[in-house]
């Protein structure tokens, strides 16, 4: 490999971990300050697992090789898997009659589950 593609591989590992790590901190803030189940659940579905997937990027393009490859495949799960996983929980709290926050624009499911009962 040249320097000029271990710098470039480098540069851009280093920039994606450093992406990752201030979108999980972004993330683990939004935890803290949503005011709900719900949108604590979208904040850790969009911040954390895109955080983690760029952390585990940023680490496969600085390790390069079999270690390298492992990262990116599980950013790719990680991508795949937690939104689905993060759904599943949402779904959960909902059926268990978990409520949303007073200022919540509305229950899109439950109308959904309503109409559907309905026709």
């Amino acid at each position: 490999m040249s320097d000029g593609l271990r710098l470039v591989l480098g540069l851009l590992g280093w920039v994606l971990l450093a992406a990752g790590i201030a979108l999980t901190l972004l993330g683990c803030i939004g935890l803290i300050r949503m005011p709900d189940v719900y949108t604590r659940l979208g904040t850790a579905a969009k911040c954390a697992g895109l955080g983690a997937s760029l952390a585990l990027l940023g680490t496969a393009a600085l390790a390069g090789g079999a270690l390298g490859a492992k990262a990116a495949l599980a950013a790719l799960l990680l991508l795949a898997a937690g939104p689905t996983a993060l759904h599943a929980l949402a779904r959960a709290a909902h059926r268990s009659g978990v409520r949303q926050w007073e200022g919540a624009s509305g229950d899109a499911y439950l109308e959904d589950r309503s109409r559907r009962k309905e026709g």
